[in-house]
């Protein structure tokens, strides 16, 4: 069974128009159809768990006061550009609401013990044979 997904709430995430950049003709200067979305991460209603992750991770569209900024103007309609950087903030959180499982160390076998030596007497024999040759 797969985790319920954390979504974020519509009231917490900002979005503003703005133009694009780049080529595009004339419709990229006159049409605002580019999105930022804010996302204010310490004021969000997430689990404290998944904001603390989520801080913690080096990631360059998390500023220094917790606030998520993603750009999304690859699509030429507003809708689409809103519903990319969405998903991409949907993404994100998923990111940060995984959480590996703890690896727990366990000893080698006297089996893979055994083959490790073996390689490595057959190697040390390998090696041995190249010496130079005396008649």
């Amino acid at each position: 069974m797969m985790p319920s997904r954390i979504e974020p709430d519509e009231h917490e995430v900002q979005i503003i128009a703005i133009r694009a950049q780049g080529a595009g003709g004339q419709n990229v200067n006159k049409v605002s159809n580019a999105v930022h979305l804010r996302y204010d991460v310490r004021a969000s209603s997430l689990p404290e768990a998944v904001k603390t992750r989520l801080l913690a991770l080096r990631d360059q569209r998390i500023n220094r006061d917790g606030v998520v900024v993603i750009k999304a103007q690859s699509q030429r309609s507003l809708e689409m550009n809103r519903q990319e950087a969405i998903e991409r903030l949907r993404e994100l959180i998923d990111s940060a609401a995984f959480v590996p499982k703890v690896r727990r160390p366990t000893r080698p076998t006297r089996a893979s013990q055994h083959r490790r030596i073996e390689g490595k007497v057959l190697r040390g024999q390998v090696k041995a044979l190249r010496g130079k040759v005396t008649d």
